[in-house]
């Protein structure tokens, strides 16, 4: 959603992160190709597990059959049952967090893998 996207660039971009958003799975694949052709490409993604167009394991397995497949993937979602996280595990998933987040674990979180 909008407001989980503005929420979570928000408090990356208060911590001094750069952010690019994108409203499904379709467009986070155009954005990281553009990024790419632009000589850039992120430390790490986020995905949501229940995004329309394309849904987050299809978006992680596509990420990770591209040369971008060593960027980790975190998935931030409302999912928490474990099939879906074995699920986002064996699609190629470095992370598992459900909303709602903690501001300062989500921090944590990502300075864990990005330096």
């Amino acid at each position: 959603s909008n407001v989980m996207r503005m929420s979570v660039k928000h408090t990356l971009e208060s911590a001094g992160f750069g952010v690019e958003l994108a409203e499904n799975g379709l467009e986070g694949l155009k954005s990281l190709k553009r990024m790419k052709e632009n000589g850039g490409v992120p430390e790490l993604i986020f995905v949501d597990i229940n995004m329309p167009v394309m849904d987050g394991i299809t978006f992680i397995k596509k990420v990770k059959q591209t040369s971008c497949k060593t960027i980790p993937v975190l998935v931030l979602t409302t999912e928490s049952e474990e099939k879906k996280k074995n699920e986002g595990r064996q699609a190629g998933a470095a992370g598992w967090l459900v909303k709602p987040f903690d501001k300062d674990k989500l921090i944590k979180v990502v300075r864990k893998f990005v330096r």
